[in-house]
């Protein structure tokens, strides 16, 4: 006698929704489980914010660009759909940081901004000699008796000082998250510091102690530690779509709400009129849709406060000799300090050699961030002459592109303030009770990153296998 299928819909075609579906139709597959997958994506290609333009012999990404290698489910999932050819670790070289109008060399082994080697540390240019003597006063601080959240800004400013945080700390870290240090939470981000800190009591004798760097053999070059897909991440989208059912995969398609109907039963209403049943679903999209697809059920109310910032990349191709100032390295971060509208500067052809035909020059950059997000909304050519201003005066850069690509990223950096795990907790256990068989993932959640996404995506495939059980 056959058995009945259960059913399960995954909302949200990014890579966690991707990933979910991925993983959950090769279980049913592999064990014969009669479980029938769906993935819902209201835009017209799958992948989110994975998005590849090829171009003239260029490979540019509109989005993120590459991924930790440290973190193993991302390229556990490449190998898995057959990418494993396509994977390639980044071109090492100097890092800058951009303060008062120089490019000053990243300190040798600061993880995070924070020092394990003093040497370098003392001899940068990056801070003034008030600075260095703060910063030091981190080996003889107490640890911190704070033992609830806290913002990072606070957490980085007690330890290391106001100039250390400024020109070092709030770069690097503002730049993963398009963020306001002052308000982002350190559990939700970096609860390793707040570790490190409790463990050993000063934060650059623990870090010094815990990051051991990996043995580099005589003549061996250093691995770079991202990796990417040679034929660009939308390739890597694509191939895990290929592994799908065609008919298990919606898009263009919009769902209105979620009902919950008789016993543990639910009802996918999708803006066509057409109406899902499903037995379990998985919500992939950003916060603010959730909340609408949710809007009955005040639980999910607070996510409306959630806060997300706009940016946008911006890709530009030159001939190599339109650049006159060639600086050896692989890109760099600006200080808020800095009079530049740019964030970040990645001088792409160098770290990521493939993307970039010969005799030409990648660079791609980034603008909009926390409490400086006007300038997304501004036109493409705006946008372009801004940033071409501000990268002359640090490239003397004396032609114009070959070309410009401006994506823009609307409300896509979510924010984690303070008491941002909390929250995310207390959700995740009203919806456990009240909506059993619903779940939630994705870059609002738990972790931006690609590999954080794709964790969360297979997350969500047990706990689906465990509630069907």
């Amino acid at each position: 006698m056959l058995q009945e299928k259960q059913k399960v819909v995954v909302i949200g075609g990014g890579i966690t929704g991707l990933t979910a579906a991925y993983y959950l139709q090769k279980e049913a597959d592999q064990s014969g489980r009669p479980i029938e997958v769906t993935l819902i994506e209201a835009g017209h290609k799958l992948g989110g914010k994975i998005q590849t333009v090829i171009k003239d012999g260029f490979v540019i990404e509109r989005g993120p660009d590459s991924f930790l290698a440290r973190k193993k489910s991302a390229s556990r999932l490449a190998v898995d759909v057959g990418m494993e050819d396509k994977l390639i670790s980044n071109s090492t070289g100097t890092s800058y940081v951009l303060v008062n109008e120089k490019l000053h060399p990243m300190p040798g082994g600061s993880v995070m901004g924070i020092p394990t080697q003093m040497a370098p540390f003392a001899t940068t240019g990056l801070f003034s000699m008030q600075g260095k003597v703060r910063a030091a006063a981190d080996l003889v601080l107490p640890k911190s008796s704070e033992r609830g959240d806290q913002s990072l800004g606070q957490f980085f400013r007690r330890r290391l000082g106001d100039e250390v945080v400024e020109n070092l700390v709030e770069p690097l870290l503002s730049g993963i998250y398009a963020g306001d240090i002052d308000k982002m939470s350190l559990m939700a981000t970096f609860p390793q510091f707040y570790q490190v800190e409790q463990e050993h009591r000063s934060l650059i004798l623990g870090m010094k102690k815990t990051t051991a760097a990996p043995p580099v053999k005589k003549g061996e070059k250093k691995k770079g530690v991202f990796l990417t897909i040679t034929s660009g991440l939308q390739s890597f989208v694509d191939a895990i779509e290929a592994k799908l059912k065609p008919e298990s995969v919606i898009k263009g398609v919009k769902v209105n709400s979620v009902e919950k109907t008789e016993g543990t039963h639910y009802s996918v209403i999708l803006n066509t009129g057409e109406e899902l049943c499903a037995d379990s679903i998985i919500v992939a999209t950003p916060h603010n849709v959730i909340q609408s697809i949710f809007s009955r059920y005040s639980m999910f109310d607070h996510l409306k406060e959630m806060p997300a910032t706009s940016v946008a990349t911006v890709a530009m191709a030159f001939p190599k000799e339109a650049i006159k100032k060639d600086i050896d390295g692989t890109g760099f971060v600006v200080s808020r300090n800095s009079d530049y509208t740019i964030t970040a500067c990645t001088w792409t052809h160098k770290k990521w050699p493939h993307t970039t035909p010969d005799g030409k020059v990648l660079l791609r950059c980034y603008v909009g961030r926390a409490g400086d997000e006007a300038v997304v909304d501004l036109s493409d050519d705006q946008i372009k002459k801004i940033v071409l201003d501000d990268l002359s005066k640090i490239m003397d850069i004396d032609m114009a592109p070959d070309f410009t690509i401006v994506s823009r990223w609307k409300d896509a950096m979510p924010q984690y303030t303070v008491g941002h795990k909390d929250r995310v907790f207390k959700l995740k256990d009203s919806i456990e009770h009240k909506l059993p068989g619903v779940f939630i993932a994705g870059s609002s959640f738990e972790g931006i990153g690609l590999p954080d996404c794709i964790d969360q995506g297979e997350a969500a495939v047990m706990h689906v296998l465990n509630y069907l059980s």
